[in-house]
């Protein structure tokens, strides 16, 4: 299966210094904030036109500001502390098929002019200038938070930290290793493009983690909880570390009496939440609209066409208050909008960013999604959803005879040209005669993610949504993400495992 460009995993800050203190990162304030006065139409204006100087489409100037902290904490010694500010500008410039885009790694005005040229002579545009006069686009509000956590100091972040190792310890002497991280960003960005259309943004992130081994004889079995999304301090009067590290512990401790898991076509029962990491590998971007322009998707011409079963409803949601994928615009300066991908099996839309929107001629994209400043933007997911429906979740264990009950993943892989996907599980269970009994070791889920939607027979009422720890990866790109979804049963899929 070839799916290098592909894949979503659950991601930890990576340490840029080594030591034993935290350090806060000193900011610099709203630097793109309208009537900031470190840009101004003037130059606004000469960025756009040198851009377009050959012609073009459309340009747009991409400015973004990042300041980001995180530590990590091993065996309860804080080991690594990172943080830093990044700074720049991506211009891009559009004529017909071809794109040119070119980036700046400092606000100087003579590099943004480079930079403007440089993606003007890639896209090898021919056409007539055009003139900007800059309107601010209105935009919603679904993460204002009060308290950042890049702001915490350094000594109070170190001891959440302390609080989730301490918990995790507590639940079990057999608990021998307790790991643990907080990783936060602000983010603040700038979109103009050569309409004149004008989006300003900030949003901030936090991600907490908890990781731990436990021992029994000679056996060693590990376990995680994390969460977080784009929500402050108070993320953590409803989530607390302590919650982390005892679920932790709690996973490790059952796979210290898991066993190797069967292996065949078997019923799989997904619980609700983190499960809709296997809907957005397996489903999710095949439905992404640059898949389907290039025509490598698998569901490439098949809108309006049946892709599942009865009663399954998908969608993309970026307005979810405080979720790890929600966002306000869209790298593109769009206000993202709720998606419905598929209605009641049927397919129904595409992701779209700027680019494939005019391909299908839609007035609406939104889902235009970039890394950072030195990327071009791409649709991509937001918050992807399967909507609940009217099943009991305990009726749905019990009317499997033998099977699969998966409730946690690590992470997976899909082949967007015919949507076979590989999953792997950190906890799962057989289910034999309607009882969830052993939990089980080395399961993978193996399938096509169109026939896996397919086979759904039943679909509980209890959708929830996964705390925000998922990073999704694309073409060398990775944003934050979010999945979610009800209890739902699939007759048959492939399950790798050790017995047959």
């Amino acid at each position: 299966m070839s799916s290098a460009s592909v894949g979503a995993s659950r991601k930890r800050g990576q340490a840029v210094a080594k030591g034993a203190r935290a350090s806060s990162v000193p900011a610099i304030e709203a630097p793109f904030a309208p009537g900031r006065g470190l840009l101004d139409d003037t130059l606004v204006a000469k960025l756009i036109a040198a851009a377009l100087s050959p012609g073009g489409d459309f340009a747009d100037l991409f400015f973004e500001y990042r300041r980001s902290s995180g530590i990590s904490m091993e065996d309860g010694h804080v080991r690594n502390v990172s943080g830093g500010i990044d700074m720049g500008l991506g211009v891009r410039v559009v004529q017909g098929e071809a794109v040119g885009y070119a980036f700046a790694e400092s606000l100087e005005p003579d590099e943004m002019l480079r930079a403007a040229q440089t993606a003007s002579r890639i896209a090898k545009a021919g056409g007539r200038r055009k003139a900007v006069r800059v309107t601010t686009r209105s935009l919603p509000s679904r993460y204002a938070v009060a308290h950042e956590v890049v702001d915490v100091a350094g000594a109070d972040k170190v001891a959440l930290l302390r609080r989730a190792d301490a918990a995790a310890r507590a639940a079990s002497t057999a608990i021998v290793r307790v790991d643990a991280s907080i990783v936060s960003v602000h983010k603040e960005i700038l979109v103009i493009d050569s309409t004149g259309a004008m989006a300003y943004d900030q949003q901030p992130m936090v991600r907490f983690g908890t990781s731990v081994v436990a021992r029994k004889a000679d056996r060693t079995e590990s376990g995680s909880s994390g969460g977080g999304g784009r929500q402050g301090l108070s993320y953590f009067d409803r989530v607390s570390p302590e919650d982390h590290g005892r679920e932790a512990a709690r996973v490790a401790l059952v796979n210290l009496d898991s066993r190797p898991a069967p292996a065949g076509a078997l019923p799989v029962v997904l619980a609700a939440g983190d499960s809709g990491i296997l809907l957005h590998e397996a489903v999710g971007h095949g439905l992404e609209a640059d898949f389907n322009r290039k025509r490598t998707s698998n569901y490439t011409d098949r809108i309006g066409e049946r892709v599942a079963s009865p009663g399954v409803t998908v969608v993309d949601d970026p307005s979810l208050p405080g979720s790890r994928g929600s966002i306000n615009v869209d790298d593109e300066g769009n206000v993202g909008e709720a998606i419905t991908l598929i209605e009641d099996g049927i397919l129904r839309g595409y992701m779209q960013d700027r680019i494939s929107a005019r391909y299908f001629e839609l007035s609406h994209s939104g889902s235009g999604r970039r890394e950072s400043f030195r990327d071009v933007p791409m649709p991509r997911m937001t918050n992807t959803l399967m909507l609940a429906g009217n099943d009991d979740p305990e009726d749905i264990v019990r009317s499997v005879k033998r099977g699969i009950f998966a409730r946690k993943f690590s992470g997976g892989q899909v082949n967007i040209s015919n949507g076979d996907f590989v999953f792997s599980l950190t906890e799962g269970y057989l289910i034999e005669d309607g009882k969830l009994t052993a939990p089980l070791k080395g399961v993978n889920l193996i399938g096509n993610g169109p026939d896996a939607l397919t086979t759904v027979s039943m679909i509980g009422s209890d959708f929830a949504l996964s705390d925000g720890m998922w990073t999704c990866g694309k073409d060398g790109q990775s944003v934050p993400v979010g999945v979610g979804m009800p209890t739902v049963k699939l007759d048959r899929l492939t399950v790798g495992g050790t017995q047959t």
